[in-house]
């Protein structure tokens, strides 16, 4: 079962302390390497072929392994500790990126092996991002996880925002080798300082780094054993199970309606497919102000706020069926970005503070899994609606996840989080 969450005193304010300034810049500063990296990695293999199978190939190839590796990662995290997944994830990432660089340097890489590359890089992401998930409790004292988690995905939101722009204009001023070049300098620092906090942790007696996760009631776990136990507690514990499901039909209603269908209304009702990037901007915009809203002032009747966050996301969906003008459309994907950000925030933080340290890791990992997993369901739901029309899509889809938010209102568990 969940448990509630206890305090964990430091000598220093939260922001104050050193070490926990070290935590959000090395993982804020990875996550604008990752939204940068992305841009090069589209750009650069649209500069090697035409336009289509190659660039889904290498998305591909970095999508599969991230997502088939994240729960076996998990058991990993619980297993060696989230300090240590976290600096080795990441010192793999800058591997991978200074071989790239080198390619790109001294050859001309081919399609196929920068999809090899890129698919290390899914492997590293899979065991990087439930380890800096699980990392955070412990170094963050409890009543500042919502704040920390907002910084982080803030600048992950930034990263978003502004990345695109960034990243192209950086390859056309100094080209593709220059720009890999200080985005592998970034991801080094990133890894750098985030090692720093094995020590932190070795030393505080934090999650992971110095119990035996692996044992349950005296018994020693396999791998596949403590996999099956982190699924367990998963689908047995309601407020995990309730989230996660909740998590799960946001992404397949939103993803694919939101980017297919804005492509087609922006072509039908928005004067043209370039308005796209427009609204999409607004979607960014929302998810940067909802993940600073959560820090700044953390909610106090969480599970009210959980439904009122999926509702927005809900609305903002609904919404679209009505737009006819660029401004409108952005000003209502910025509501659904906002109740996003917002809403992840309070979910990541609330099962941080509530689940065993021992699980951590394999929850975490089912997170980010139904956080990205669902993504070509949600494509395949889009084209399924499309043909009735972008009205009948955006209805559908912003209704069920109305639905869902009636679903979480019901749920005790949820509700009911303080």
């Amino acid at each position: 079962m969940t448990t509630e969450p206890t305090a964990r005193p430091r000598p220093r304010e939260a922001l104050g302390d050193p070490h926990l300034r070290r935590l959000v810049v090395g993982q804020g500063l990875a996550a604008v390497v990752d939204a940068l990296f992305l841009v090069w990695l589209t750009l650069f293999v649209l500069e090697l072929s035409e336009p289509g199978f190659a660039t889904g190939l290498v998305l591909v190839a970095v999508a599969l392994p991230r997502a088939a590796l994240l729960l076996p990662a998990g058991v990993l995290v619980d297993r060696v500790g989230p300090a240590r997944i976290t600096a080795a994830a990441s010192w793999l990432r800058v591997a991978v990126l200074l071989a790239l660089g080198a390619l790109v340097t001294l050859t001309s890489p081919s399609v196929t092996t920068v999809a090899l590359l890129a698919g290390l890089l899914g492997a590293a992401d899979a065991a990087y991002f439930p380890a800096a998930l699980a990392l955070l409790p412990a170094v963050v004292p409890t009543g500042k996880l919502a704040r920390v988690n907002a910084l982080v995905q803030g600048a992950e939101s930034g990263g978003d925002l502004i990345g695109p722009a960034v990243a192209a204009g950086a390859i056309a001023a100094v080209g593709f080798e220059a720009t890999l070049g200080v985005i592998a300098a970034m991801a080094a620092l990133a890894a750098a300082v985030l090692s720093t906090l094995i020590r932190v942790v070795r030393r505080g007696g934090g999650t992971g780094d110095d119990a035996d996760p692996d044992t349950i009631d005296g018994e020693q776990l396999s791998s596949a054993r403590a996999l099956v136990a982190g699924l367990r507690y998963a689908w047995h514990e309601p407020l995990v199970r309730g989230m996660l499901a909740a998590i799960a039909l946001i992404n397949i209603t939103v993803v694919g309606p939101v980017l297919v269908g804005g492509a087609v209304l922006a072509d039908q009702r928005l004067g043209g497919a370039g308005s796209l990037g427009i609204v999409l901007s607004g979607f960014g915009a929302g998810s940067l102000a909802g993940s600073l809203m959560a820090g700044w002032r953390p909610p106090a009747r969480r599970g009210w706020t959980v439904v009122g966050g999926v509702a927005a996301i809900g609305a903002g969906v609904a919404g679209l069926a009505a737009v006819t003008h660029v401004i409108t459309a952005t000003a209502v994907v910025s509501l659904v970005g906002l109740g996003s950000a917002f809403l992840g925030v309070v979910v990541v933080a609330t099962l941080q503070e509530r689940v065993p340290n021992e699980l951590l890791g394999r929850v975490m990992s089912l997170i980010v899994l139904v956080t990205v997993a669902f993504d070509p369901f949600s494509y395949v739901l889009a084209g399924a609606l499309l043909p009735y029309g972008t009205t009948t899509l955006f209805l559908v889809s912003g209704g069920t996840v109305l639905a869902c938010a009636g679903l979480v209102a019901a749920s005790p568990a949820i509700r009911s989080l303080r």
